[in-house]
């Protein structure tokens, strides 16, 4: 089963990445950032975890208002570096564990988190910017794969200490309970103290910044309580990221270690690190044959229902490309090139010969088989002007006139908008 190793908790400002970018390893004011990470490289190094679960929040780059989750895993293959204004940093893109991430995915559910999933999205300094410090040699590709976890921490209401220690003990249960022999290490990022906005900006308070990073290892039940205006006043508005630390230590056992911690304040905001490692074997209070019944308990016996296939995380990732590819159909650029170009489309997309196959012969059967949403196959025929009745008959291997035999009203129709001509079938058949 997967083995938990530790933790690390560490500050996320781009302060680190640019230090480590514009290479001032050598300057006496940016020297002890580095410093202060080299144990953490160091245990990193000794471990060797095959996947960190990385716990930060994306500062509006690739999560923004118009849909702002609060607990986000990334369970895609692959994640880069994101563009945040100036360009992605010159950094490789790191691999994910769609596996693992979707066993815990299944796990928080039953455990009753409303959680959303992502993937081709990049992360942003929230992520990468202590991450290559904490991997220095990445510039070949990163030694391990990570599995995101992105926080909703800037728009109120956020997620508060408490409901963070809980899922940081959910996820705690699902890695414990993984049928894979692999090592995993937990990362939680952000803080400490600092506010940048308002005529507040420029705040910091060590002596808090201290007394956290006492508590959080020998008593961070005791800071459950606390309120967001609470963090803000002792940490900075923005300081209050810490509650994604309290995700890290519920991940670990009650009994931890810190055998490393780095303070150092240069500017706006806090640069510390800390490295806690696990004093305890504490077992799960479920047997392991229990628990993966129990997050698998609502889909249990689906797979013995014929013809039906339930559109899983592992399915979304294995067949993300063609997904992506019909549902850019609602952009009328993308739309456009398909309605004129098909095979330019599918080259543009990068499908490979199979994808290109099943949308060339708008094989609707083939398409659910290979791991495409009905949602997608309904977006098609709207573009090709395709009833949703028509796809409904193919995928039953019938005839339109066979399948509407087999409904109360003879009716048809489709999700197609204003584009002329996506519903022509339902005018009259001229005399």
């Amino acid at each position: 089963m997967a083995k938990i190793v530790g933790g690390i908790a560490t500050s996320h400002t781009p302060t680190i990445s640019f230090a480590l970018d514009a290479k001032k390893h050598d300057d006496p004011v940016w020297a002890p950032i580095f410093k202060g990470y080299e144990p953490v490289q160091d245990w990193l190094a000794e471990k060797k975890p095959d996947v960190l679960f990385y716990i930060f929040n994306d500062h509006m780059t690739s999560f923004f208002i118009d849909q702002y989750p609060h607990f986000a895993l990334g369970v895609g293959d692959e994640f880069p570096p994101a563009d945040e204004g100036g360009g992605p940093r010159g950094i490789p893109a790191i691999k994910g564990d769609p596996k693992l991430a979707e066993h815990i995915a299944n796990g928080l559910v039953a455990d009753e988190f409303d959680i959303s999933t992502f993937q081709n999205k990049g992360l942003d300094h929230g992520c990468f910017s202590p991450l290559s410090l904490l991997l220095p040699d990445h510039k070949d590709g990163w030694p391990l794969k990570l599995i995101p976890f992105q926080i909703g921490v800037l728009q109120f209401p956020a997620p508060t200490m408490r409901r963070c220690y809980k899922i940081g003990r959910a996820i705690r249960r699902a890695i414990q309970h993984y049928p894979e022999d692999i090592k995993v290490a937990i990362a939680g990022t952000g803080g400490l103290s600092h506010q940048v906005h308002g005529e507040r900006c420029g705040f910091n308070n060590t002596e808090w910044d201290m007394e956290f990073m006492e508590r959080l290892e020998k008593d961070p039940e005791g800071l459950l309580d606390m309120t967001h205006a609470e963090l803000a006043e002792l940490g900075g508005l923005e300081g209050a990221e810490i509650v994604m630390w309290m995700i890290m230590r519920g991940a670990l056992s009650k009994d931890v270690e810190t055998t490393h911690k780095a303070y150092y304040l240069p500017s706006m905001c806090a640069i510390a690190n800390m490295v806690l490692e696990e004093r305890s074997e504490d077992k799960p209070e479920e047997s392991d044959e229990a628990y993966l019944a129990r997050i698998h308990r609502q889909t249990a016996g689906v797979e013995k229902l014929d013809g039906t296939y339930p559109f899983t995380i592992g399915r979304g990732v294995q067949a993300f490309r063609l997904n992506n590819f019909l549902h850019s159909l609602v952009d009328p650029e993308h739309r456009k090139l398909f309605l004129e170009d098909e095979e330019a489309s599918f080259e543009k997309a990068g499908l490979t010969e199979e994808e290109r196959r099943l949308v060339r012969e708008r094989d609707w059967q083939g398409l659910i088989h290979y791991g495409v949403i009905f949602f997608m196959l309904e977006k098609l025929g709207a573009v090709v002007g395709t009833s949703n009745l028509h796809i409904y008959a193919a995928m039953r291997g019938q005839t339109l006139e066979d399948f509407q035999k087999t409904r109360n009203a003879q009716i048809m129709y489709s999700v197609a908008g204003t584009d002329e001509g996506k519903t022509d079938w339902d005018k009259p058949a001229a005399e």
